[in-house]
């Protein structure tokens, strides 16, 4: 008996070890995804008219998520302080639900990731044109491309240099580089998603280890 109690001990300061860890981890996502959002390379879209809503998407799934895992971490810690089967087993529905959501990020980070890249292309390719048609129609979205992205133009600049960053050291296609930049942060979002996902599975296995062994100690009782 004693050592039954023992072991439900080692496994609730587990399940507390690992609430604390996946609180840290929900800050930390939040914070990543809202820098990615509103910080960073894309922060200047958030402004305009058209903006690549479906780069966002992502973004904005990742943020709940985070969310969710600071509320379901204090959640998951009283339950394993209470011993309660019906508090955990809520845990466990709510980690299932994170698993979904980070998976579903993750899946949509690597292979929406092509789709992603090509409406943002065209949204480059239509202010170009416009600003080429009109230029002082397209010249406000074109400079937040160029100077997002760092960029200038596409096979050459010298049709919309005036909407070049000054700091600029020679010429960058920018097709190309919403290309590399937005695979880079979509393979980040992705990895996230996934590693955070991974991390879930470990809650669920402690809960529901948890949450059998309280039933079987009272059972013995």
């Amino acid at each position: 008996m004693g050592r039954f109690r023992g072991g439900l001990r080692c496994i609730k300061y587990l399940l507390l070890g690992f609430n604390l860890l996946f609180w840290l981890a929900g800050s930390a996502v939040i914070g990543f995804g809202l820098w990615f959002r509103f910080g960073g390379t894309m922060k200047d879209f958030s402004s305009e008219d058209k903006s690549p809503e479906y780069f966002y998407m992502g973004l904005y799934v990742l943020v709940g998520a985070g969310a969710l895992m600071m509320a379901v971490g204090f959640f998951g810690c009283c339950g394993a302080m209470r011993e309660s089967q019906c508090v955990l087993g809520s845990f466990f529905t709510c980690l299932l639900v994170i698993f979904a959501a980070e998976v579903t990020t993750g899946v949509f980070a690597f292979i929406g990731k092509g789709v992603a890249i090509r409406h943002v292309q065209t949204m480059y390719e239509e202010a170009y044109n416009d600003y080429l048609k009109d230029r002082g129609k397209g010249n406000g979205t074109l400079i937040t491309f160029h100077s997002t992205f760092q960029c200038c133009g596409k096979e050459s600049s010298e049709q919309v240099q005036p909407t070049c960053p000054k700091e600029l050291l020679g010429h960058k296609n920018c097709i190309d580089e919403i290309e590399a930049i937005i695979s880079v942060k979509l393979q980040l979002i992705g990895i996230v998603g996934i590693g955070i996902a991974g991390l879930t599975i470990f809650g669920m296995i402690f809960s529901m280890v948890l949450c059998c062994a309280i039933r079987n100690s009272r059972d013995v009782i």
